[in-house]
């Protein structure tokens, strides 16, 4: 490498890294806050089974848990965004800390109940980001075989809405014989990864809690920000 090796960067936006605001710690003793969504109406919805046995493991761990009923959330499009589900979905995900989705596999893909639940949350709501540096774990329920489709297409979608996506997931194969009468799941090796990958999603959530928001403070939108504010000074200076 030769010649002018320094970027080509607008100084008034760049940041040098803050090891001390990068380690910063909030109080321990906060339990954190997940919610956590299903992609199923079905009246014994294996995806919403999943989600409350992963609720249980989570509230064992320490945290404070809130499960959404997608019963009655119109389509995106179909309705205004003052519809109640869709103002208690939103309120649902400016309060978590971190989140957890499942779907079932439905074509190969999550089920449109799962995706609408996604789209109703914006990237932007009233000046806050509902989902950025917030932690994401994934899982699916499957009718026959392992498949990972429906994770594979939401790790997609939580790296989109700038969410700190963690690296294990869950896919449960065969779903209806893992649930027993009492629609517990059954001490299995797939039981024991849904406890694995709660586990995880709790210390990426306790890693990062305090500092998300410098985690995912970027130079790109300092910079626009920047831009921006210069164009109103020189309007009201013409």
């Amino acid at each position: 490498m030769t010649g002018n090796t320094t970027p080509n960067i607008d100084q008034d936006c760049w940041q040098p890294i803050d090891d001390e605001q990068l380690f910063h710690f909030e109080d321990k003793n906060k339990k954190p806050r997940i919610l956590l969504l299903y992609g199923s109406l079905r009246s014994r919805s294996f995806s919403r089974l999943a989600v409350m046995e992963a609720a249980r493991i989570l509230n064992h761990f320490g945290c404070e848990t809130k499960i959404f009923d997608p019963s009655g959330l119109p389509l995106p499009d179909a309705a205004e965004d003052t519809h109640p589900k869709v103002l208690e979905l939103r309120e649902l995900a400016t309060w978590a800390e971190g989140m957890v989705w499942c779907s079932p596999e439905r074509h190969g893909s999550m089920t449109g109940i799962m995706k609408a639940q996604i789209d109703w949350i914006p990237l932007a709501l009233q000046g806050v980001r509902p989902t950025q540096g917030k932690t994401l774990a994934l899982m699916q329920v499957c009718g026959g075989s392992q498949s990972f489709n429906a994770v594979n297409q939401m790790r997609v979608i939580g790296r989109w809405m700038r969410m700190i996506t963690i690296p294990n997931q869950s896919s449960v194969p065969k779903a209806w014989l893992e649930f027993d009468d009492e629609d517990r799941m059954k001490p299995s090796s797939f039981y024991n990864r849904i406890v694995d990958v709660m586990e995880e999603l709790v210390k990426f959530t306790l890693l990062t809690r305090g500092n998300k928001d410098y985690m995912v403070d970027r130079y790109s939108e300092r910079k626009e920000s920047a831009d921006e504010f210069r164009k109103r000074i020189d309007q009201r200076a013409e």
